[in-house]
């Protein structure tokens, strides 16, 4: 079984996103690779090395927009060395580069994976449908290689034995107009906090909590737990919270010790994003609500 793992750089070092992928390939046993876009360094290869990798193909796309020139570089490598999957994440150039990727091969792509099987030649995607009520097991037929993309917080980033990987640099081929335009400037939204993603706590507000007014609390509570700030749809839509904190199908999908959820209803959508988290504490003047459904502690 050969895996390859795509992981970008942000901030100088692979996204949790790709070393939650990476743990979960350790376990399927072979050989276990990162595609690395971005400038890379010793840290951030030492770091994939420590997540599994043996080998890195390194790709530096400078200040292109990097999908298309990906994409054709992986469809070489791909040729030269013939993987059995491929692992993307649920992430913007993640995507971008896996449809074009597909297209290159001819080979489709099972999306929005929150587990995947593999052994015995055969590989199996799980994912989740109905706002996540029902589970889907999904089996490749056909020539590989297997593509995928892969939920976040699926799996745990877990550090194994640290592995000194082999980096081979790849050139990124020429693609015509598609890798043209450059990045001219990069803006990083500022917030204060943990960040919600990879926060132990979070805090989230949903309609119930009554009113922008009303969320001076539950930023307070967040404070003094040292939690990250979340909330659902409709709290975002009403401008209660900015958009880059909601939590749920269309928001960000988060994996806390502890999730407290404030004024919260339970809708599907919204567990989609929440329900693996370890501790759920839903605070709701409904005792019907379906947040209950889940919660190890009801108030």
């Amino acid at each position: 079984m050969q895996t390859w793992v795509f992981a970008e750089e942000i901030d100088g070092a692979p996204t949790s996103l790709s070393l939650e992928m990476l743990s979960k390939a350790r376990t399927f046993g072979g050989d276990l690779a990162a595609v690395y876009l971005g400038a890379g360094s010793e840290a951030a290869f030492a770091t994939l090395g420590a997540h599994g990798a043996a080998k890195v193909f390194h790709l530096a796309p400078g200040d292109g927009l990097p999908a298309a020139a990906a994409a054709a570089a992986l469809a070489d490598l791909v040729a030269q060395h013939h993987p059995d999957l491929l692992l993307f994440g649920l992430a913007f150039t993640d995507r971008d580069v896996a449809g074009r990727l597909s297209a290159r091969l001819d080979r489709p792509v099972l999306a929005n994976a929150v587990d995947i099987h593999a052994g015995n030649g055969q590989v199996s995607v799980v994912n989740e449908i109905l706002g996540g009520s029902t589970l889907v097991e999904t089996a490749y037929r056909g020539a590989g290689p297997f593509i995928a993309v892969v939920r976040p917080k699926s799996f745990a980033a877990e550090a194994g034995t640290a592995l000194a990987p082999e980096v081979i640099r790849v050139d990124l081929p020429a693609v015509g107009h598609a890798f043209e335009a450059a990045v001219l400037e990069c803006h990083t939204e500022v917030s204060e906090g943990p960040d919600l993603e990879e926060a132990a706590v979070v805090v989230s507000a949903g309609r119930g909590v009554g009113g922008a007014e009303k969320m001076a609390v539950i930023t307070e509570l967040a404070g003094l737990l040292g939690a990250a700030i979340g909330g659902t749809r409709a709290v975002v839509d009403a401008g209660w919270l900015a958009y880059s904190l909601q939590v749920g199908q269309t928001g960000k999908t988060v994996r806390p010790s502890v999730y407290l959820a404030a004024g919260v209803s339970g809708a599907m959508q919204h567990l989609v994003g929440m329900k693996d988290s370890g501790t759920i504490i839903a605070v709701n003047k409904d005792e019907e609500a379906p947040i209950f459904r889940i919660a190890d502690l009801g108030i």
